[in-house]
């Protein structure tokens, strides 16, 4: 743009404050809204793979990044008695690292640092009450009873997304898949020097994660009933049913939860919104738009791809509209590739039926679906 923009970005999770960083190193104006109290992160860890790294590298934070996380380079998958079957080195975005697992908290930490130093206020316990976009400008109204006016509302406010139900309703409302995620942080095992995925004999995974040198986060995917909510107190007994029957690195690390606390059960939806994801100047991204499950650990890969090449494509462009246009002809087919490759996985992880279009997708899999993520985005 000629003129620098004033955005408004809804949601302060890793995609907004990645949005923000980006805009303001831009030179736009931005600020964000965020309903939360503060920049706490619901769950455990997170794999950054080489193509977040690269833009974490971009917005000036990979070096706080990998010195708060733990980069590896080597995935190993086991079966399920914990005995080796394969390591697969991951392919790299030119000089970022593979991959890197860090806490949720440390990435909402450095980001939302990067976030002030850039200048962008985060308003918290706020969200949008109401909009109203005549085409040159959207006039927004928050909760908190103040009003301005933006050039552009980016909602990054995640799978549940308020604003894409002021979009749309109820059309593109999260799909559950009948799987469910279990995550405890654990004491991270000398062995376990990357992702270490293990698939069991039922509809049932297992894998551990590094995120810092002295821990790691076991995470468990199972096949759960839509209402299936775990009793809090009984936590560690469920999720240790659902894994008796693995063993090796799986089983010790299963072996040192020793309660409920600190397990995080979420049930594993997608959305697909299947329509433009802009209606004039208010655009939806990251998982707003496209929540994919996490087989390709990738979700927040693409929300943050999205911030970045919003932006470029906003800079790129003097007209908002078609700014917008390309950046979705642009991220689209990428998002959508994510989505659905993960999905398969899913499915034949968990021995569920797949159908032409995923055993198609499944011939490239997660090693190749690698190597497709590291190439331009």
């Amino acid at each position: 743009m000629a003129t620098p923009l004033r955005v408004l970005i809804h949601g302060g999770g890793i995609g907004g404050l990645t949005l923000a960083v980006a805009l303001a190193r831009s030179g736009h104006t931005a600020e964000v809204v965020e309903l939360r109290d503060e920049l706490d992160a619901l769950g455990v860890g997170i794999i950054q793979p080489s193509n977040a790294l690269h833009v974490m590298r971009e917005i000036g934070v990979l070096d706080a990044c990998l010195e708060a996380g733990f980069p590896w380079e080597v995935l190993t998958i086991c079966d399920p008695v914990g005995t080796t079957l394969a390591k697969i080195p991951q392919p790299r975005m030119d000089e970022a690292p593979s991959s890197s697992g860090i806490p949720r908290p440390a990435l909402a930490s450095i980001l939302g640092d990067a976030t002030g130093k850039a200048g962008v206020p985060i308003r918290f316990g706020t969200t949008i009450s109401g909009l109203e976009d005549d085409g040159s400008g959207v006039d927004v109204t928050l909760s908190d009873g103040s009003s301005a006016r933006w050039d552009l509302v980016v909602g990054f406010d995640g799978i549940g997304s308020p604003l894409r139900s002021r979009l749309y309703g109820d059309r593109f409302s999260p799909e559950y898949t009948g799987f469910a995620n279990w995550r405890v942080t654990v004491p991270r095992t000398p062995e376990v020097q990357g992702v270490v995925v293990s698939v069991g004999r039922t509809s049932t995974k297992a894998l551990l994660t590094p995120i810092t040198d002295d821990l790691m986060y076991l995470a468990a995917v199972t096949a759960e009933e839509a209402d299936f909510r775990p009793e809090p107190a009984r936590a560690e007994e469920l999720l240790k049913e659902r894994l008796a029957g693995f063993g090796g690195p799986v089983a010790e690390a299963l072996a040192s939860v020793t309660g409920p606390e600190g397990i995080v059960y979420s049930r594993i939806s997608q959305v697909t919104v299947d329509a433009p994801w802009h209606v004039g100047r208010v655009v939806l991204a990251g998982d707003a738009a496209h929540a994919s499950t996490p087989n390709l650990a990738q979700g927040a890969a693409m929300a943050v791809e999205d911030a970045l090449v919003l932006t470029r494509t906003l800079d790129e462009h003097d007209d908002v509209a078609a700014a917008l246009t390309a950046w979705e002809e642009r991220r689209r087919p990428r998002a959508m590739f994510v989505q659905n490759l993960s999905r398969a996985l899913l499915k034949e992880e968990t021995g569920s039926a797949t159908t032409p279009e995923e055993d198609e997708l499944l011939k490239i899999g997660m090693p190749g679906a690698a190597h497709v993520l590291v190439k331009p985005y």
